[in-house]
């Protein structure tokens, strides 16, 4: 069996370390991706309800136009 000396612990946990160093560098940045995701994400939501908004109003519009040429009753 190998023995077992403080250099080779030593060279162990360099290399361990030098895992966790990269593991954590890989979390850094995938964090960073992660909150440029949330921020398009956000941007897509507002322009959703923008988007739902404005079909809003082409809606009442439509709706006014064919009562007026007659299309359809006026709403009580």
């Amino acid at each position: 069996m190998a023995e077992v000396t403080s250099d080779l612990i030593y060279e162990v946990l360099k290399s361990v370390q030098r895992d966790v160093t990269a593991t954590r560098n890989d979390v850094v940045d995938l964090k960073h991706q992660m909150n440029a995701v949330r921020t398009h994400l956000t941007a897509i939501q507002q322009d959703v309800g923008n988007i739902y908004n404005r079909l809003g109003h082409l809606e009442d519009r439509v709706d006014r136009i064919e009562v007026r040429l007659g299309l359809v009753e006026p709403a009580h």
